[in-house]
């Protein structure tokens, strides 16, 4: 990172809620976590007295299996945020431009910017007709946050390969990606792929997610990883969660379920963006967002304000949740 760009990039708001009281619609992480990992984590605790395996081997080898590729792609990380740092650290020199799709992930843009670098914005809708030659970098979120959408895989193949040919590397977010059947980036030459594994398993403090990389990127992200960078605890519940298939079917089928039916009842009172995800962006028109999150709030629900997101000045972004906490919202929502 640049001394002066630390000095002057802000924080990014985000959404979630410690509240209680209130039911957080505000942050897509599943409601459900799979059956034992609290046993796991207390167990972990005697692995924590001391320092984790180097390299942890059996995290890499279950979240290749996870995803489809080989364990020595695999580079573990607290979280898909610290891949994306990651990456974004060994691309970006001061004064290059990347790639970024919006309405988006609010951190690409920080990230570039903590290195010196320019975002070049792009409708996220039309990433993948952009020419990635000349930039440094190329970011893709897959399925898209706020929005939803995934992209088609042969579309996002043909982009990889026109970043290839420019030598352009193609970081590929897929936090949201496990909700879906489809499949993942990783393995493929000269793409980065970001892994999260605390939305689709309900942890998001626990910070464990990886990245995965071929080549010689793959060697200096493997390279550029702290010693001990994932707790013990971390890797055990990391790789429990990433093995339990019945649990990520269930959850695949649940969401897939719950958005229809949010989707279908919400249409009738906003512009609900077609999604992929287990969550739904609303356009709410000519309400005005402030009293929507008030009235919402006021009845126990907390939504995410999507006028934060580049691009978007009428939005809400919802959570699908189980189902009678979506039929909550359908009723403070007035559908």
């Amino acid at each position: 990172m640049r001394p002066e760009a630390v000095r002057q990039v802000g924080r990014e708001p985000h959404g979630s809620s410690d509240d209680p009281d209130v039911v957080d619609f505000s942050a897509n992480t599943n409601p459900c976590v799979p059956d034992g990992v609290e046993e796991v984590y207390r167990e972990a605790f005697a692995e924590a007295r001391s320092y984790p395996i180097e390299p942890p081997m059996a995290y890499r080898a279950t979240a290749a299996t996870y995803v489809g590729c080989k364990p020595e792609q695999v580079i573990p990380t607290p979280g898909g945020l610290a891949a994306i740092r990651a990456t974004i650290a060994l691309t970006v020199e001061a004064g290059e431009s990347v790639l970024v799709p919006y309405p988006s992930f609010a951190e690409y843009a920080r990230e570039i910017r903590l290195q010196g670098g320019e975002p070049k914005f792009v409708p996220q809708a039309e990433l993948l007709a952009a020419d990635p030659a000349e930039h440094a970098l190329a970011i893709v979120c897959n399925p898209n946050n706020p929005t939803g959408n995934a992209y088609d895989i042969n579309r996002l193949e043909a982009f990889a390969s026109r970043c290839r040919k420019s030598e352009t590397i193609l970081l590929a977010d897929e936090a949201f990606l496990g909700f879906t059947n489809r499949p993942s980036l990783a393995g493929r030459r000269g793409v980065v792929v970001a892994r999260s594994l605390t939305k689709l398993f309900g942890l998001p403090g626990l910070r464990a997610g990886f990245a995965v990389s071929t080549g010689d990127f793959g060697t200096a992200l493997q390279n550029a990883r702290r010693t001990w960078n994932m707790s013990a605890p971390a890797l055990a519940v990391g790789a429990f969660c990433m093995a339990r298939e019945e649990f990520i079917t269930t959850t695949r089928e649940r969401v897939r379920t719950e958005r229809t039916r949010l989707r279908s009842a919400l249409s009738g009172n906003f512009e609900v963006h077609p999604s992929d995800s287990p969550f739904l962006l609303l356009d709410v028109g000519d309400r005005e967002v402030e009293e929507l999150l008030h009235q919402a709030r006021e009845h126990g629900l907390a939504l995410r304000d999507a006028t934060t997101f580049r691009g978007l000045d009428s939005h809400v972004r919802v959570a699908v949740r189980l189902s009678e906490e979506n039929d909550r919202l359908l009723e403070v929502l007035n559908v």
